[in-house]
């Protein structure tokens, strides 16, 4: 039987706790007792954790042997804020692919209001990544930036394979893209509801990224994202 995966709030040497709602939701929905053993992600490895401790808002494992675990995938996601609803569906689905980092991007159309309470979402998409790679079995769960301009990340020095996924134009599709440009580490940018503006396109072409379409359909931000990554992944994987 597969074990369930948890990644720890707090490790030192052999030992480990979850803590606050994290272990809460533990005890209370999953009825955790004293012996049971789950796979413990910390930051240097996976092991294999038997629960020693139940306190109020606290659970601590003794950890054991190390778990085979998958290595990480570099794959950012720079992701166009649109609907809050939608973008969490996304960060959890793009979670389980493997995403490593999620960077929320306000654009010329992302509407004004979610734009300003963005940063307020910052730690409920935090704990949603959370939860995601702990279902997906992850040794970590992706970093989620805070919000940012397009203007202070798409100019920065290239250190990886960046694509950009545009509609508004003919491209090759993004298989292909990736088939022709070989790379370990992928930064994909997805547009927001209604696409990129005319002066975006023209900063992300001379910035030097790469163009690629999903297809002749138009899809919902939240369904390319998904997809983006899947295609991604297969290449790195």
């Amino acid at each position: 039987m597969t074990r369930r995966r948890w990644i720890a709030d707090e490790a030192s040497g052999n030992r480990a706790a979850l803590t606050g709602d994290h272990a809460d939701h533990l005890v209370r929905v999953l009825r955790a007792r004293t012996g049971q053993e789950f796979d413990i992600a910390t930051d240097a490895m996976v092991r294999r954790g038997r629960i020693v401790s139940i306190q109020d808002g606290r659970v601590e494992f003794e950890l054991g042997e190390e778990v085979a675990a998958s290595p990480p995938l570099d794959l950012t996601l720079l992701l166009a804020i649109f609907k809050f609803d939608r973008m969490e569906w996304a960060i959890e689905k793009c979670t389980e692919l493997g995403a490593s980092r999620i960077v929320p991007v306000m654009v010329r159309r992302t509407d004004a209001h979610l734009a300003a309470s963005s940063l307020k979402r910052v730690e409920r998409w935090r704990r949603i990544a959370l939860q995601a790679a702990e279902q997906s079995r992850r040794a970590a769960p992706p970093e989620i930036a805070s919000p940012i301009k397009l203007q202070d990340v798409v100019s920065l020095p290239p250190a990886a394979l960046r694509i950009l996924l545009a509609e508004s134009k003919p491209h090759s599709l993004l298989r292909d893209v990736l088939a022709a440009h070989p790379a370990r580490e992928i930064v994909l940018a997805i547009g927001p509801e209604g696409g990129w503006a005319e002066d975006e396109l023209q900063l992300f072409e001379t910035s030097g990224w790469v163009s690629a379409s999903l297809g002749h359909t138009i899809l919902r931000a939240e369904t390319a994202a998904i997809t983006a990554t899947a295609i991604a992944i297969s290449e790195l994987t």
